[in-house]
């Protein structure tokens, strides 16, 4: 009798030796922190991400899709199932009076903004430093400087369960940090989008990067880290409620919060996840204790804690 094969043996006769195991995920997010995946694939483009997706989907795989790895804290036990890196970088400008730029989903945004620039078109200017990659922004609205991305996107290629579909803006019902994809959850993955854009000067918007850059440096710790760790509460900023808090430069372990911005968790090195989720837990319970003020998460918690 012939047993039936396994859904990582069907997995791997699929993928072959793209797919590896066990490999420590702390070099592929911006915190440098994580523990191992279970199993690691990367897709190199849209269609690779959509055949690689569909295949879990059919062997009722668990998976996470990991692009800048940036908003994210993986457990120090690492993540079970299938770990995807996007990896899906392809780009194409449209000119005209209208002009607008096509991305896969693996693009980094802050690289985007700035190849933009170099072709004299702006609007996303308020993008050149925000970390991550474009399926990210668009399934958390990432947004800076008065700019977001509920503001500049046309429409994204999203597979679901019903194919490959296209979704204006509107579908995604776009709020602070939030989106249907990331509130509701449903079965989906970002392939691709298109971005609008506007027509200007090589060094107008060169100018206007520049000042946004040094305005992020003076402002936001250098050194590795997840970017903003909380949402702003209505009528207040996190990073000054836990600087009132007192906790700028609390330590545990090899994590801080950082003595510049009290709502960046700096790794010192060798970080445990751990010790930053007991950073996290401090803030909120500190925060809540002196001010009456909910603290929320703006990164995401994967994997076994």
């Amino acid at each position: 009798m012939t047993l039936p094969a396994l859904p990582v043996d069907v997995l791997r006769a699929a993928l072959g030796d793209r797919v590896q195991t066990n490999v420590s995920l702390a070099p592929y997010t911006s915190a440098r922190i994580g523990g191992p995946a279970e199993f690691l694939v990367s897709a190199g483009s849209a269609d690779e991400l959509a055949e690689i997706v569909s295949l879990l989907w059919a062997q009722g795989l668990p998976y996470q899709i990991l692009g800048g790895g940036s908003n994210v804290l993986i457990s120090d036990k690492g993540l079970r199932g299938v770990t995807v890196l996007n990896r899906a970088k392809a780009v194409a400008f449209e000119a005209g009076p209208q002009p607008r730029v096509w991305a896969e989903s693996g693009v980094v945004f802050s690289n985007l903004a700035n190849r933009t620039a170099t072709k004299g078109l702006g609007g996303l200017e308020w993008a050149a430093t925000v970390p991550g990659t474009v399926g990210g922004a668009i399934y958390g609205n990432a947004g800076a400087f008065g700019g977001d991305t509920a503001a500049s996107l046309v429409w994204a290629e999203v597979l679901t369960g019903n194919g490959r579909e296209r979704w204006p803006v509107e579908k995604f019902e776009y709020g602070y940090r939030r989106s249907a994809l990331k509130s509701a959850g449903p079965k989906a993955a970002v392939l691709s989008a298109e971005l609008r854009l506007n027509n200007a000067t090589k060094e107008a918007v060169a100018v206007k990067i520049e000042q946004l850059s040094r305005q992020r440096k003076a402002s936001q710790p250098p050194g590795a880290s997840m970017g903003s760790m909380f949402k702003n509460p209505e009528g207040h900023y996190a990073g000054r409620l836990i600087e009132a808090a007192g906790l700028k430069g609390a330590r545990i372990g090899k994590a801080e919060i950082s003595p510049l911005h009290g709502n960046f968790f700096i790794n010192h090195g060798q970080t445990r996840a751990a010790d930053v989720r007991a950073l996290i837990e401090l803030a909120r319970r500190t925060v809540a204790e002196k001010f009456g003020v909910e603290l929320e998460l703006e990164i995401e918690l994967v994997g076994e804690w």
